[in-house]
C-alpha cells in the first residue's frame, strides 16, 4: 500500500491528513516488460477510482474499480515497453498481487530514467476525485506531457501549510515545486489575516532549506464563485487571500529568492470557466483536462522551460 507521506512518522500528521495520504493520488507502478497480459489482486474497497494502464506513454486500458478485489488488462502491444499502472487518486489501494503472462520479463527501471522530479502541494482540487481517471487529473496530464517524474501532494480538504509537509517537501528530491493553497484554509477558517501570510512565508522557507534555488512556483486559489467576496468564519475572502500569497511571494523575492514564482489561480481556471465548477469549487472531469493545460501555459512553460533541469545537490540516484 502506497502512502503520500512517511509511513513510520504518520502519527506525527493530523489524522484526516493521514486519511487523505493513503490515497494513492499520482502513485504508478513502473516497469519493462514484453507482457500482453496484467492481472491483480488488491484489497477490495467501496469507492475507488479507476485504475489507468500506459505502455510507451500512451493510455491502452481503464479499468473501472468500485469494490472489485481484482483487475485484468489483456491484449498490450507486443515486445517489450515501459508500463506504468496508475493507481486510483481516490480511494484507498493495497495490492496483493501482481501476474504477468507466461514467459513475459520484468524489469525495473533506473531512477534516472524517470525525468526531471516535480513535486506539488494542493488541497481536493490537486488530487482531483472527480477528474476522468488518475491520468487525466491536471498533474498526472502536466507530468505526462512534460516528462516529469510526478511526486503529488494533493490532500482533499488538508491543504492546511502544515509544517510536516513544508518538511517533506524539503526533503524530497525535487527539480520543480509547486504549491497550491488557501481555499482549504478559507473553507476551514484555520487561518486568519494575521497568520495566513506567515504560514504561506514560513512554509515556502522550510521547503527552501532542501531545495534553496530550483524554481519553485507558488499558486493562489483558482476561482469559486461563492467565496470570492464572501467573508468566511474569520473575515477572509478568498480574493483577500489571492492577496496574502501575492505579498508573501514578493516578499520572499525581495529577500533573494529569486527562482520563487506567484501564479494567480484565477489564470489557471478563471470566471470564463465558471461553468466547469458543478459545486461552485470542484472542476469537472472536462475543467480538469483545461486546468491541466493551462497550468502547462502559465505555470510549467514560463518556469521551467523545456531546456531546464535544475539540479538538486539532495538528489540521489
Amino acid at each position: 500500500m502506497p502512502w503520500r507521506l512517511p509511513h513510520a512518522a504518520r502519527d506525527l500528521f493530523p489524522a484526516p491528513l493521514v486519511e487523505r495520504a493513503a490515497m494513492p493520488a499520482g502513485v504508478r507502478l513502473v516497469f519493462r516488460s514484453d507482457a500482453t497480459s496484467i492481472a491483480g489482486q488488491r484489497v477490495a474497497v467501496t469507492d475507488s477510482a479507476p485504475l489507468d494502464l500506459v505502455c510507451d506513454g500512451e493510455v491502452v486500458a481503464t479499468a473501472e474499480q468500485g469494490g472489485a478485489e481484482s483487475f485484468r488488462f489483456d491484449g498490450l502491444p507486443p515486445g517489450e515497453k515501459r508500463i506504468e499502472l496508475w493507481l486510483p487518486q481516490f480511494g484507498s489501494f493495497r495490492l496483493r498481487a501482481l501476474e504477468l503472462n507466461d514467459g513475459a520479463i520484468l524489469r525495473v527501471e533506473g531512477q534516472a530514467e524517470a525525468g526531471p522530479r516535480w513535486v506539488t502541494y494542493g488541497s481536493s482540487i490537486t488530487q482531483c476525485r472527480t477528474a476522468a481517471s488518475p491520468t487525466q487529473t491536471w498533474p498526472a496530464i502536466v507530468a505526462r506531457e512534460r516528462g516529469l517524474h510526478l511526486t503529488c501532494l494533493g490532500y482533499g480538504g488538508q491543504c492546511h501549510l502544515d509544517v510536516g509537509v513544508a518538511r517533506l517537501m524539503r526533503d524530497l528530491p525535487a527539480d520543480f515545486l509547486s504549491i497550491c493553497v488557501g481555499i482549504n484554509v478559507y473553507g476551514g477558517a484555520t487561518l486568519n489575516q494575521r497568520t495566513f501570510r506567515s504560514a504561506v512565508t514560513g512554509f515556502v522557507q522550510i521547503v527552501r532549506e532542501g531545495h534553496p534555488e530550483i524554481p519553485f512556483v507558488v499558486l493562489s486559489p483558482i476561482w469559486s464563485p461563492p467565496r470570492e467576496r464572501e467573508p468566511n468564519a474569520v473575515g477572509f475572502t478568498l480574493q483577500g487571500m489571492r492577496e496574502e500569497v501575492e505579498a508573501a511571494v514578493a516578499a520572499l523575492r525581495a529577500h533573494g529568492d529569486g527562482a520563487l514564482h506567484y501564479v494567480d489561480g484565477r489564470g489557471v481556471f478563471g470566471p470564463e470557466l465558471e461553468h466547469l465548477l458543478p459545486d461552485g469549487l470542484h472542476p469537472n472531469a472536462e475543467g480538469y483536462r483545461l486546468l491541466g493545460q493551462n497550468v502547462l501555459r502559465a505555470v510549467v512553460e514560463p518556469y521551467f522551460p523545456r531546456t531546464e533541469r535544475a539540479v538538486d545537490a539532495r538528489r540521489t540516484l
